[in-house]
């Protein structure tokens, strides 16, 4: 028995001093994954250098950009003022009770011929940009719009016909201004 005791010792003796196996599945793994890496980005440089349609610089084709696009042109509108909502908070001053025996003289103003205390605003002025495929390109204080025979101007007439005059667009207006391109 003492010697089977001796036998079990000696073979824990040599199982302790020997270091556990520990699984290399990770390790090569990890080792595979950068290796692909690395080979992948050796290897991208070369597929974009011979592949340079699909990477390169494209270039925007300037040659189809002279005419005007064939868009319904923006109608333009000279809104007045006087036409926007007034926000703030103005209360009537409480009617007085008392009676003082005066009487209002409203129809007296309008006898007299008196201005009134600010006129309307004036119509918008405006320019003639550029003349393409039967519309015409316009800018005035507010920005810049597409018109075309029959739209509305910002001085409140309507596009009656573009033309050439003496090798320049013109814009004839219904109220019979020209306005030429400069």
């Amino acid at each position: 028995m003492a010697r089977k005791k001796k036998a079990r010792i000696a073979d824990i003796a040599v199982n302790l001093d020997a270091p556990p196996r520990a699984s290399r599945t990770g390790d090569r793994v990890l080792t595979i994954l950068g290796l692909s890496i690395a080979a992948a980005a050796a290897f991208f440089p070369w597929y974009v250098f011979f592949n340079a349609d699909k990477f390169g610089v494209q270039m925007t084709n300037w040659d189809g950009t002279r005419d005007l696009p064939d868009l319904p042109p923006r109608n333009v509108f000279s809104v007045s003022p006087l036409a926007m909502t007034d926000n703030t908070e103005n209360t009537a001053e409480p009617l007085d009770d008392l009676v003082t025996a005066t009487v209002a003289n409203t129809g007296d103003r309008k006898k007299r011929n008196i201005k009134e205390d600010q006129p309307f605003p004036g119509k918008s002025d405006f320019r003639l940009l550029h003349v393409a495929n039967g519309r015409a390109l316009i800018e005035d204080s507010s920005g810049m719009y597409m018109v075309r025979v029959g739209s509305i101007l910002p001085d409140e007439s309507r596009l009656a016909s573009l033309e050439q005059r003496e090798g320049k667009w013109v814009i004839v207006t219904s109220n019979g201004n020209i306005y030429s391109a400069n």
